[in-house]
């Protein structure tokens, strides 16, 4: 049944997890099982649930109760649902960017990067990316376009950032991801070693003189490949360069000389998928 709490303010302290925590305290990295993450519109709360992430509380306007958000909500047993008219919601810093419904949820457990990739083949690395929005659609770019699962180093934005889940729609869900390493002196030398016990080969992605172009024949004959990508402002760091086993490029035309990052994985991706 249905436990529908109508609200008149946003000063309920219930309603502090939608309305003052920051993403930090969300997330709570002391202790990440206690930590919660806000989702928005139906299709990706549709699938959190898919994936098994328990709701805590909803937040929407009163028409979606018996409207878009019916069938979802009939899925969620007494769940509080916080609910008001859309002028009293629209004084909610941020409310009006959403598609009319929030939910927050109990983060899920991560497996460890070794739990990924022991049957996998490909696999995307994320190295230090901190735009939430460019996570978001480079994690639905993994998911559509073959990767297997993808991996973080400690210091890449957090995948279930309310903006990286929003891009996303929801494939952050649906492809396994997980930290490889939880400090930064875990990367680049030991996530990398890490890689090659697991028997990857790695490609980065970087404008270097001795790169080679992303359609080698030699890149696509890998059987297990881990494509890493750089930091929007000065890409990979060296150190990962010069460990890596191929540094790759996409050949450009009219002068261009690089790709936003999230528009390189895509690109990178489908090329290097497994055949």
């Amino acid at each position: 049944m249905a436990n529908i709490i109508e609200i008149n303010s946003l000063d309920q302290p219930e309603l502090a997890v939608f309305t003052k925590l920051t993403e930090a305290q969300l997330r709570s990295k002391q202790n990440p099982e206690k930590g919660t993450f806000i989702a928005e519109s139906t299709k990706v709360i549709g699938h959190a649930l898919d994936a098994g992430c328990v709701p805590i509380s909803f937040l929407m306007e009163r028409k979606h109760i018996e409207g878009k958000a019916k069938e979802l909500l009939s899925r969620c047993g007494d769940v509080p649902i916080y609910t008001a008219d859309s002028d009293v919601l629209e004084k909610l810093t941020g409310f009006a960017l959403t598609r009319g419904v929030l939910c927050a949820m109990h983060r899920p457990e991560v497996k460890s990067a070794e739990e990924l990739c022991k049957d996998a083949h490909r696999v995307a690395i994320l190295e230090n990316i901190v735009d939430p929005t460019n996570v978001g659609a480079i994690i639905r770019s993994a998911a559509a376009l073959h990767m297997d699962a993808v991996l973080l180093t400690p210091s890449c934005c957090d995948p279930l950032h309310r903006r990286a889940v929003r891009v996303s729609m929801g494939t952050v869900f649906q492809i396994p991801w997980a930290r490889i390493g939880e400090r930064a002196d875990q990367w680049p030398e030991e996530g990398l070693r890490r890689l090659k016990k697991l028997g990857f080969k790695t490609a980065a992605l970087a404008l270097n003189s001795d790169s080679i172009s992303i359609d080698d024949p030699r890149l696509m004959n890998e059987d297990k490949l881990a494509v890493i990508l750089g930091t929007e402002g000065d890409g990979l760091s060296a150190n990962t360069i010069a460990d890596s086993d191929y540094t790759v490029l996409i050949p450009m035309s009219h002068g261009v000389d690089s790709l936003n990052v999230a528009a390189a994985s895509a690109v990178a991706f489908w090329q290097l998928r497994r055949r």
